[in-house]
């Protein structure tokens, strides 16, 4: 699905999955799922493909979800593209490499725990405002941020939803490597050529036996969190959040139970 939003494109043996919306920080738009999801599935498809970058640009990954696609609204069928993204980045079976730079913000960082090398410039700003908005997690990260770094470390990042930076992301284990913001995109391109000069299958098996004790549960996690985000959507702590954002001003949550 060409969609100018995203960048999908072979380079030798890795494709090339960057997000192309610098005038709005890299927000995610629902067709943007929507080509994410296909570029994955043209990568799986090409026996050529042997790793995968996915990147936004020098400034910043995503500032996350466009909040003009939430706050019209929630329907399971509206909200599919963000759905099968999630589960086809969750499923794909090549290696997925991310290079981050400036801000990584609620699914910029969900995504995160996917892919299976993160290589983050020091300017990388890591955030998830999932209580903030009312809302609730999302990407399986209610399962895998406590598996990644324990439990209280994500009920900070997941109550509070404070930004930090990336020498703590890398502390917590959620990023590989921490390096000047210039030399990020070498580096995580030289990674995804490593990979790519590994024979395929071996690659390919290592990274099915690493995720398979845990792969339908994270597929399960994923759903159930997907129905209770819908459900926060349609709260009215959501519409404040919501109407907060737009005016400019800090949300009061008081009246609410």
């Amino acid at each position: 699905m060409s969609n100018p939003l995203v960048l999908s494109e072979r380079h030798g043996p890795i494709h090339r999955l960057a997000l192309n919306r610098p005038d709005k920080k890299n927000a995610l738009t629902l067709a943007m799922y929507e080509a994410l999801t296909a570029g994955l599935k043209e990568a799986a498809a090409d026996p050529a493909v042997r790793s995968v970058v996915l990147e936004g640009d020098d400034k910043c990954f995503t500032a996350g979800n466009d909040i003009a696609d939430f706050a019209s609204g929630f329907s399971e069928e509206k909200f599919a593209p963000i759905f099968h993204f999630l589960e086809a980045i969750h499923r794909f079976e090549k290696p997925v490499i991310a290079r981050v730079h400036g801000a990584a913000v609620g699914i910029g960082t969900t995504v995160l725990l996917h892919c299976d090398m993160v290589i983050a410039g020091e300017s990388a700003k890591f955030c998830l405002p999932f209580t903030n908005l009312g809302l609730c997690p999302e990407a399986a990260s209610s399962l895998l941020l406590p598996r990644l770094m324990g439990h209280q470390r994500a009920s900070e990042l997941l109550l509070l939803g404070q930004p930090f930076g990336a020498q703590r992301a890398h502390e917590m284990g959620l990023v590989n490597y921490v390096l000047p913001d210039a030399d990020v995109r070498d580096a995580a391109w030289s990674a995804a050529e490593m990979i790519a000069r590994q024979p395929a299958a071996s690659v390919r098996l290592t990274k099915s036996l690493l995720k398979k004790g845990q792969a339908d549960h994270v597929s399960a996690v994923m759903r159930e969190e997907a129905i209770q985000f819908g459900q926060r959507l349609s709260s009215p702590e959501a519409a404040e959040a919501f109407a907060a954002f737009a005016q400019r001003r800090q949300p009061d949550f008081s009246k609410f139970e």
